[in-house]
Formats: structure tokens, C-alpha cells, sequence
């Protein structure tokens, strides 16, 4: 016992507590700016461990050093040759306690600084350029420029890849994809859908300017890093107003912790905001690293939208399928991708089944059957057996409402719910051209033309080049009388098959038979076989009903999209007095689906 005493009193008297506090302080408050800075300029992860693991060696060394020499005014000595009363020990501590008195003051000050006043003032460039995923905001004429901002609402900003070789744009966009995803499902929040947030991708703009245009109050942005198994992620929440950061972190992971760590930063967001975060069934919970990451780069070609990246998904999809058989999102991807006309209706139902016999409860396959049954089947009652089924299971899902409402009331001519349902889905992502056509479209076939014309004018503002939108304008512009504005947008359109479509149209309308005929010829030549409810459309217009039942028929066999409208397609109002309209109906099955629709109304 008096050994142990001794040491501790000879600890005291050579300072070693003092020095080792003194060390521990300084290295935090080195250690912090050189993260900051490392992150900046893109430092890799393990140089950051590098500091630390340096720093944590350096300790006992330090500690040994305090141990074996001591400060006497001739300079450093080792401790066992100074004599008793010739050290300076005791005026030694006290500048050591000084010293850390103000290396303690120096952090505070640095921490204080920190968190209340240069994150409250950075602004949203602050982080680098490379690192900044804002992007140019819509230009004044823009058709989302004006959007009323809610409170509770946020945009997440496309994800930048930093990874040494910049190969990981399909992971960094894919965790953007999710934290939304995670975020809708949360209380009383509104989240910008997918197209409007990556609308501003590798553009220039203010955090500030860009929730003007989409109509939020915050902004979650950020960068991945993967190196290997490795990630770094990090992510800020900014208040838009005042470009204040409310909350921000890094994280370091496995790749294998992915779906804990979005899990993590939508739940940490949702807190921030003081909202409810519900947990929703996301498809692929057990699924493997390798596989996520393949659905990941599917998504990624999906949104690109040429049919080429279409096929390209399509193949991840199955890539992933083979890594993990038990992958039910993946397997509803793959049916996602595959039917383009009921060609592929049989792998996509297969696909489907396969995704629900290994999760019954995935919202998604069961929206996905739902629209394979009302566009590629006309199972009217299968449809909407799978759109309920998917909306029980997630009440937030828009889109499945939307073609519940077509189903069951636009089909038969009543649009209003349907239009209601888009209008909040074009809030939710209003820069999304896939949104305000099929809003567009919606309103046409309802025969309220003039707010069609309208959300066809934003469309074509927004995405000039959107094959097959100025040839539904123009033809919307034909029913309005608007005849020489519908000529002018014709000419815009860059999809030639739409093209001729609304040129037959116009030029029937405008009494030039002949050249009515060559382009309905030319059309016919060329893209009949794809385009039956296109040939059906121009030939019902133009009073040939016999010519357009024939083509009718065509659509039943190739394109069943075009039955599914054919109630209320006004195109195709020339049809419906003729007893052929009605053997139609009947052979599709929608005069018993009417009676059972009407039946559970009552």
C-alpha cells in the first residue's frame, strides 16, 4: 500500500495528470478542424483514422517523456539527475494548469462557435463545390417558379458522389431515392417527389432559390464516399430561409449497415422537423448488399427514361434476382420493366407472383399487379382488388389512388377524384413531366380542355424535348378551336408517330382531306403495329368507324391501354352510338363492371 501511494505521489509531483490532460484537450481540439478540413478536400477516410490512430500512440509516449524528463531552467533533463531542491516542479504545474485553462477556454470558444454561429451562418455553398448537390433553379417563366411554401415540408437534394473514381452516382442517387421514400411515410410532412429534387442535379443555384421554386421551408443535402466496403455519408439539414444548418453528421459504415443508416438519417430528419416517422415495408430489408446495389443502378437507368436504359434496368433488375432469389423488391422491378405491351405481360406477372409469394405485404408489387390487370388485362375487378390491397398496406401511396379513382369513377367519365389526387402528386414533385402529363391527359379526357391546355402548356415549357406532349396539346388545342397555335406546336413535336397522329386531326379539322390522308397513310405504314389506338383515334375522328373498330380490335389484342380509355376518350366519340361501341363494351367486360361498380356504390 505505501508502494502504490508513493507512485501516485510521485505521479503528482512530475506533473504526468497535467501533461496527459493537457495532450488529450490539444488533440481534440486539433482533431476537429482536420476532420472538417479533410472532408473538404476529399481526404480518404483512412487518413482520418491515420491522425487518430497517431494521436492515441503518441499518448504514452507523451506520457513516458513527462515521466523520464523534466523543465529546469538549464533546459530538459531526465528526472533522476535533478536534485530535490533544485527542480522547479511546482512552478512548472502551474503553467501547465495555465496552459490548460486556456487550451480548454480555446475549445469551448471553438465549440460554442460551432454550433450556434458558423453553422446558423453558413450558407449552403459553404461546402464545396464538388460537394454541393444544389442545381439550377427553374427560370422565372418556369412553370413550378411560384409554389406556396409549407412549413413542414422538405426537398432531398440528389446525394454527390465523391468516391475517388466517381462510379458511384447510381449509389449516392439511390440513397437520395430512399430517404425520400423513408420521409414520405413520415406524419404531416410534405417531401418533393424524386424528378422535382433532381431536377437541380449538377446545376447551379442557392438552397434558398431552390425551395422557392419547389415550395419547401428545408432542404436535406449531402455526399457519399465508398471505398470498397466502406462509406462515408454525410448529410445536412438546412432551414431554407435563413440557411441555417439545423442538424448535420457524417457517418462511417460498412456497406453493410446501409438500410440501419438511411433508417438512421430519416428518422434523425423527421425528429428534427418534429414529426412522427412511421416505419414503412420498403421490399428489401433482407436483402444483400450486392443486390440492393444492383436495384440501386436499375433505378438509376429507369430514370433516365430512354428505352435503351430501359432494357439496361431490366437486366440489373434480373442481375439481382439471381444474387438474392428472396428479393421481393427486385422481383417487382423486374415486372416494372418488362411489360411494355402485352407481349411481356406473362414475365411481368410471373415476376410479380414471384415478389409476393416471398412478401405478400410489399405495397409496391401489389400497386404494380394492380396496373398490370387494368392496362394489360382489363380484369377490372382483379385490378382493384390489388389497388386496395396496396393502399391497405400503404395509405400514402398517391399513385395507387390515382388509378383506383380511374377505375372505379374516371373509366365511367367521373374525374374528379382522380384530378385531385394528380393535382397533389404534381405538388409533390412539380418539376416531374411524367406528373403533369398524365394530370394533363386526365383533364383532356374529361373533356375539361382548357385546364388540360394549360397543364400541357407547363409540360412543354418544362421538358420541350417529352415525346408525344406538344402532339396531345395540339390536339387539345383542336377541340379549344385554337387551330393555327395547334398547327405551330405540331411542328415542335419530336416524336414522329405523335406527330402524324395530331397532324391526320388538324388537318381533317381544318378541311385538308388530302393531307389528312397522306399523314394517316404514312402512319399507318409505319408505326400501325405499335400505335393501334393511335390508328383508331384519327379513323374514329374522321367518321371511318369500320376502320376504326378494326383498329380497335387491334388495340384489344396488342395495346390494352386503349380499351381501358375508351369510355371517355373523346376521340373516340364518334363510336358510341354505333351497336358495335356497345358489343365492345361487353367483350372487354366494362357494362358488367359498370353494374358491379354501380351495385357496390348503392
Amino acid at each position: 500500500m505505501a508502494e502504490a501511494f508513493k507512485f501516485f505521489e510521485e505521479i503528482k509531483k512530475r506533473n504526468i495528470v497535467r501533461v496527459g490532460l493537457l495532450y488529450l484537450v490539444t488533440c481534440w481540439l486539433i482533431l476537429e478542424p482536420i476532420h472538417v478540413v479533410f472532408h473538404m478536400l476529399e481526404v480518404p477516410v483512412w487518413a482520418n483514422r491515420l491522425v487518430l490512430i497517431l494521436m492515441a500512440l503518441g499518448f504514452p509516449a507523451v506520457l513516458l517523456f513527462a515521466w523520464v524528463f523534466e523543465i529546469t531552467p538549464e533546459g530538459l533533463k531526465p528526472t533522476v539527475e535533478v536534485e530535490a531542491h533544485k527542480s522547479i516542479r511546482p512552478l512548472t504545474g502551474r503553467r501547465l494548469d495555465r496552459a490548460i485553462m486556456v487550451v480548454m477556454a480555446l475549445a469551448i470558444v471553438y465549440f460554442v462557435a460551432d454550433k450556434f454561429w458558423l453553422s446558423g451562418r453558413a450558407p449552403a455553398s459553404a461546402s464545396s463545390p464538388a460537394a454541393s448537390p444544389a442545381a439550377a433553379v427553374a427560370p422565372a417563366s418556369s412553370p413550378a417558379a411560384a409554389v406556396a411554401t409549407v412549413e413542414k415540408s422538405i426537398a432531398v437534394l440528389p446525394f454527390v458522389d465523391m468516391s475517388e473514381k466517381k462510379d458511384q452516382e447510381y449509389f449516392s442517387d439511390g440513397l437520395s431515392e430512399e430517404l425520400i421514400d423513408r420521409l414520405t411515410h413520415a406524419a404531416d410532412l410534405r417531401v418533393i417527389s424524386r424528378t422535382s429534387s433532381f431536377y437541380f442535379k449538377g446545376k447551379q443555384a442557392t438552397i434558398g432559390d431552390i425551395a422557392k421554386t419547389l415550395g419547401v421551408s428545408h432542404v436535406l443535402e449531402g455526399s457519399v464516399r465508398k471505398a470498397g466496403g466502406q462509406l462515408r455519408i454525410t448529410a445536412q439539414l438546412i432551414q431554407a430561409s435563413s440557411g441555417s444548418h439545423l442538424w448535420s453528421q457524417i457517418y462511417d459504415r460498412n456497406t453493410a449497415d446501409i438500410f440501419k443508416v438511411q433508417d438512421e438519417i430519416a428518422g434523425t430528419v423527421a425528429q428534427a422537423l418534429e414529426v412522427a416517422l412511421r416505419s414503412a415495408a420498403t421490399g428489401h430489408s433482407e436483402a444483400s448488399q450486392e443486390a440492393y446495389s444492383l436495384v440501386l443502378k436499375g433505378n438509376y437507368f429507369v430514370n433516365r427514361g430512354s428505352d435503351a436504359d430501359f432494357n439496361r434496368a431490366h437486366e440489373l433488375y434480373l442481375q439481382a434476382t439471381r444474387l438474392d432469389p428472396n428479393y421481393a423488391l427486385a422481383w417487382a422491378k423486374v415486372a416494372r420493366a418488362t411489360t411494355k405491351d402485352s407481349k411481356g405481360l406473362p414475365k411481368a406477372l410471373d415476376a410479380l407472383q414471384r415478389s409476393l409469394r416471398i412478401d405478400p405485404t410489399l405495397a409496391y408489387a401489389h400497386y404494380e399487379l394492380g396496373r398490370e390487370r387494368l392496362y394489360f388485362q382489363s380484369d377490372w375487378s382483379g385490378a382493384k382488388a390489388e389497388l386496395d390491397r396496396a393502399i391497405e398496406l400503404d395509405p400514402d401511396d398517391l399513385n395507387a389512388r390515382v388509378q383506383l379513382a380511374y377505375l372505379t369513377e374516371g373509366i365511367f367519365g367521373q374525374f374528379d377524384r382522380k384530378v385531385s389526387y394528380l393535382r397533389q402528386v404534381v405538388a409533390n414533385d412539380p418539376l416531374d413531366p411524367y406528373s403533369l402529363e398524365h394530370l394533363a391527359s386526365s383533364l383532356f379526357l374529361a373533356g375539361r380542355f382548357e385546364e388540360s391546355a394549360a397543364s400541357f402548356r407547363k409540360l412543354v415549357q418544362l421538358s420541350p424535348a417529352f415525346e408525344g406532349a406538344h402532339a396531345e396539346y395540339a390536339v387539345d388545342l383542336v377541340y379549344l378551336h385554337q387551330l393555327r397555335e395547334a398547327l405551330a406546336t405540331i411542328e415542335t413535336e419530336p416524336d414522329e408517330p405523335s406527330r402524324l397522329w395530331a397532324l391526320a386531326i388538324l388537318d381533317w379539322e381544318t378541311g385538308r382531306k388530302a393531307e389528312s390522308d397522306a399523314a394517316v397513310s404514312r402512319l399507318e405504314q409505319k408505326y400501325a403495329s405499335s400505335y393501334p389506338g393511335y390508328m383508331a383515334d384519327v379513323r374514329a375522328y374522321r367518321g371511318e368507324l369500320g376502320a376504326a373498330f378494326k383498329w380497335l380490335d387491334e388495340a384489344y389484342e396488342r395495346q390494352r391501354q386503349v380499351i381501358s380509355i375508351m369510355t371517355v376518350n373523346p376521340l373516340l366519340r364518334n363510336l358510341h352510338s354505333d351497336p358495335r361501341f356497345d358489343a365492345m363494351l361487353v367483350k372487354v367486360k366494362l357494362d358488367e363492371w359498370k353494374s358491379k361498380v354501380v351495385a357496390n356504390a348503392t
